[in-house]
Formats: C-alpha cells, sequence, structure tokens
C-alpha cells in the first residue's frame, strides 16, 4: 500500500475522477441529472443511494463514481471509506463540498497487513484531493497511528514480544527527541515486582521489562500514558482454553494504543511534558511461573494475593500505574486489553472508559462522538471495591464472582493510582472481529481518536 501521506493531496486543479455523494432520499432527484444511459447503467449496478453503495457512471470518453451515504450534507469518517475501498488506482475529488472527516476513513481503508502475506492482486492507490490543505498533516498523522496499532496488534507473539515492544519505543524516541529508559532483570525485580513475577515464567528473548519514554518541557503540564503490554497470555497457570489463547496476540493491544497516543502528542508538538510508560510481559507456564494463591509485593508497597493468574494485565498496570503517579501529574490515561467482562457488556465497538472525574469523562466522551470513536463510560461503584479483599494481603487481584468484571478490574488499578491524580482508564478491545468500510478485520483502535482530540483541546498552544 502506498504511504499514507500520498493517499491525501492537496487539489490544485490536477485532473481527477469525481465523486458524487448521494443518499436515497435525494438520489431519484439528482438521477433526473443524467442521460437515460447513466441511469441505466446504475440500474444495472443495483445502486440505489443507501449507504456504502458505489456506482460507476459512463460519462463521453471517461466516468465518474456514485457513492451512498446517509447524509451528504454531514459525513462521517466512514463515508467516503467503501469507495477508498472499491474504486480502482487513480485520483479523485468529491464533486460538491469537501471530504472533511471522511478523509480519515479514505486512508484506513487502505490498510493491509503484508508482513507475512502479499495481496494476490495488489491496487495501486486511490488518492484523495483536498481544497482543505491545512488539515492533510493532521489527517495523516492520525490514520498512520491507528495503523500503526493495527500492525502491532496484528504481529503474532514471536514477533511481537516485549523486545519488539522496546524496540517501538526506541524507535518513538529517536523521531522525536524524547529519552527512553528500559528496566530490566534483578532492577526490574526490585523496582516494579508485579511487572517481574507476571513475566519471569517467559522464554529468555521474552524476557519482561519496562519502558519509560520521556518528552517534552520540565516547564509543561505533566501527563502520563500507559499501556498494557501482555505480549501474550496464556492465563499463567490458570491456563486459558486453545480458543481463548487464538488471539492472545492482541493482549498487547493497551501498549499499541499508548505508543501510537505517545506518537500524536509529540508529532504535534503538544505543549505537554509526557511519560509513556508500557510494561512488556508474556504471561507465560513454566517451573517459576507465578501461582494462584502467592502474595506479591507491589512498587506501591501494597501487597497482593493472586486469585488468578490470568487476571495479570492490571498487575502490570499497578506497578505502572504507580510509577506514573510519581510524576505527580496533571492526567493519566492507561489503554489496555483488561477484561472480557467489557466486551460481553459493550462489544467490540464501544471501548469501555473509566474515570476518577466526570469532567474528564465527558470531555473523552464527547471527542469520541465527534470523531466516530465513541467511548462508553462505566462505573467505578465503591460498593463494589470490598470484593477484592484478601485474608491475607492488602488486596486480592481478582474477585470471586461474575459480576462487574470490568469495573472492579477498574477499581484494582484505582488502588495504584496516586490521590487526587486525574485518572482515565481504557479497556479496549483492539480487534474488530469482523470488517467494515475503512475498518478491516484485525488488530484496530478503540479510544485512541477520542483520547487524542481530548488531549488537543485540553493541552492546546496558547
Amino acid at each position: 500500500m502506498a504511504d499514507k501521506a500520498d493517499l491525501i493531496q492537496a487539489d490544485r486543479g490536477q485532473e481527477a475522477i469525481p465523486i458524487h455523494l448521494v443518499n436515497k432520499d435525494g438520489f431519484a432527484d439528482w438521477a433526473k441529472s443524467l442521460s437515460a444511459g447513466q441511469r441505466a447503467a446504475l440500474e444495472a449496478q443495483k445502486f440505489e443511494g443507501g449507504g456504502y453503495q458505489v456506482g460507476i457512471v459512463p460519462d463521453g470518453d471517461g466516468w465518474f463514481a456514485v457513492g451512498g451515504v446517509a447524509d451528504p450534507d454531514k459525513l462521517s469518517s466512514w463515508c467516503m471509506a467503501k469507495l477508498a475501498e472499491a474504486l480502482p488506482e487513480g485520483t479523485y475529488r468529491r464533486a460538491k463540498g469537501e471530504p472533511g472527516p471522511a478523509l480519515h476513513g479514505w486512508q484506513t481503508a487502505q490498510y493491509h497487513f503484508e508482513r507475512y502475506k502479499k495481496p494476490d492482486k495488489p491496487v495501486g492507490p486511490r488518492i484523495l484531493l483536498t481544497k482543505e490543505a491545512k488539515k492533510i498533516d493532521a489527517a495523516v498523522a492520525e490514520a498512520k497511528a491507528v495503523c500503526l496499532v493495527r500492525d502491532l496488534v496484528n504481529t503474532p507473539a514471536e514477533d511481537m514480544g516485549p523486545a519488539a515492544l522496546e524496540d517501538q519505543c526506541e524507535k518513538l524516541a529517536k523521531a522525536h527527541g524524547g529519552k527512553l529508559s528500559v528496566t530490566r532483570g534483578d532492577q526490574l525485580e526490585q523496582e516494579y515486582p508485579m511487572v517481574h513475577a507476571v513475566g519471569r515464567a517467559a522464554t529468555r528473548h521474552h524476557a519482561p521489562r519496562i519502558m519509560h519514554l520521556t518528552w517534552g518541557k520540565d516547564s509543561d503540564p505533566v501527563i502520563a500514558v500507559v499501556g498494557k503490554g501482555v505480549c501474550f497470555d496464556s492465563g499463567g497457570l490458570d491456563v486459558k482454553s486453545s480458543s481463548g489463547m487464538l488471539l492472545m496476540k492482541k493482549d498487547m493491544g493497551g501498549a499499541a494504543h499508548a505508543i501510537a497516543l505517545a506518537g500524536l502528542i509529540m508529532g504535534a508538538k503538544l505543549p505537554v511534558r509526557l511519560h509513556l510508560l508500557v510494561p512488556a510481559v508474556e504471561n507465560a507456564i513454566s517451573g517459576n511461573s507465578f501461582r494462584p494463591g502467592d502474595v506479591l509485593k507491589s512498587r506501591k508497597g501494597l501487597t497482593v494475593e493472586i486469585g488468578n493468574t490470568d487476571a495479570e494485565g492490571r498487575l502490570i498496570l499497578g506497578d505502572a500505574l504507580t510509577r506514573a503517579s510519581e510524576e505527580k501529574p496533571e492526567l493519566i490515561l492507561d489503554f489496555a486489553t483488561l477484561t472480557g467482562a467489557a466486551r460481553v457488556a459493550l462489544g467490540p465497538d464501544f471501548p469501555a472508559l473509566m474515570a476518577r472525574k466526570d469532567e474528564t469523562a465527558d470531555a473523552l466522551i464527547e471527542a469520541g462522538k465527534a470523531h466516530d470513536d465513541h467511548p462508553w463510560r462505566l462505573p467505578l461503584p465503591e460498593a463494589y471495591a470490598e470484593w477484592l479483599s484478601s485474608d491475607i494481603a492488602d488486596t486480592n487481584n481478582a474477585h470471586g464472582n461474575a459480576f462487574a468484571g470490568a469495573s472492579v478490574a477498574g477499581l484494582f488499578l484505582d488502588k495504584f493510582v496516586g490521590d487526587g491524580i486525574d485518572w482515565a482508564h481504557f479497556d479496549t478491545f483492539a480487534w474488530r472481529p469482523s470488517a467494515k468500510p475503512g475498518r478491516p478485520k484485525g488488530g484496530d483502535a478503540y479510544g485512541l481518536r477520542a483520547a487524542w482530540h481530548m488531549l488537543q483541546k485540553r493541552f492546546k498552544s496558547a
């Protein structure tokens, strides 16, 4: 696939194939302007202006395209995505009006994961022109961030282990002038004991570690972005079923989101002091696996009884959130593929959002709705905190009933966030089980755009 920077170009009057956008209600009137032959061509294609329909209309020696949308005057991110998937290689422009938010889906629709398998019949780039040239760089950066999440999540665990996540953080630091420190080995065991405990059973080349990238001026507001990097989750000694393990390469999806968001922040030079923390482990099974019933010490000093070794993501996040809190940040955002309960409640399309402050949750939801990346807030009810009680430790990592799993996991994380810190947690799926226009099956970003646009609004340059 062409570089995404090539898929959106400034409209300087160059030759391009027109795209007309219509809906069912307006299609009949619009079709009156066509010749009988053109109307017959659309009829043969069964084009009626329905959503995501695509039509090709002969026009003299050439042709133009027609796309069905809900409202031509109010486009979403995905309104032109099916056109980008279905049309042949070439350069296009909207016949009337600008693509606006549809620039995003035009790019993401042309994403293909080609690391291991090349397409049999590759199609060249479909380029879309826009007169709103000032919007191009931001639209391209956002699409690149989404596609980075997809690439990282789609890569199998053997090739996307803790070392590979470290490489991604190193690339990010070098690209933007950030400073990266990596803690591993004996130092990890001493400073991040839960990260070490979860990851210690992995083979040497997948050894656990935590990456800490810093960027920005010391005088700017401090924010922390944290991502769960469980590169593969067997469930540990509380082993998952074979079907439960099948998608566990995506259990580092939170780390992928955090890395992509950090890249957007640094690329846009947002006036913040950024701390990116990515604890990276493989939850493997071996003779030295941590066990159900063990009591782990945490960086914060809290002791944690292990009720379930398959509730490991919250353990590594606990140490990372403690470290983030030590910077006294104005805001902490974390991303994690944390619970199946969130998916049962909300399905794959809506990332569960938990937040300490109503205004932060409201800002994230507003930004998500405005950019077709809608999180759904779940509560952090103090009444359920007792479910994490332990007879022998300060807390358990899992509760013994089937209720409110996502919220109880959020309550566990809350124990490790510093008092008074504004904190929001995304329990995201990071995977699309079936394709939609602009959103192929496989790894995907949920909550990333909501978080990015909220941050831009909250920390915009003076």
